[in-house]
């Protein structure tokens, strides 16, 4: 079980560390078995944000994700690290313009994939958790 603490205390830790503001738009496609789901779909509600939600399944298909990030203009995604790769491995990964920050967790960020991600996404914040 997860207390109501817990989850006031990640949604505030959030804020405080990345400091979303009204208006932003976050992803939510983690499914809700996952930790992650619980920010994702709390956070920006709670901040004045804007959630934004992926289709059943859709968090395993990097070409809708490419899509869905961009037409969306989401600011704020998660990926697992494998995943990451897979999405920056799709050509149109660079067209993501409105994303500012992605957080990774759940595997180990390799130094690869953190440089392809800068390589891809210059000037957008990565922060493995």
């Amino acid at each position: 079980a997860v207390s109501h603490a817990g989850i006031v205390n990640r949604l505030a830790w959030m804020q405080d560390r990345y400091g979303l503001v009204p208006g932003e738009r976050v992803l939510h496609k983690t499914p809700f078995g996952f930790d992650v789901s619980v920010w994702e779909l709390f956070w920006p509600l709670i901040q004045g944000g804007v959630l934004v939600v992926a289709r059943p399944g859709g968090h395993q298909d990097p070409a809708y994700l490419v899509r869905l990030l961009r037409d969306a203009e989401v600011s704020t995604a998660h990926f697992v690290p494998s995943m990451l790769e897979v999405f920056l491995a799709d050509h149109g990964a660079g067209s993501v313009s409105g994303l500012r920050r992605v957080v990774c967790s759940g595997e180990a960020l390799t130094p690869a994939v953190r440089d392809r991600f800068f390589a891809t996404l210059p000037g957008v914040e990565l922060h493995n958790l």
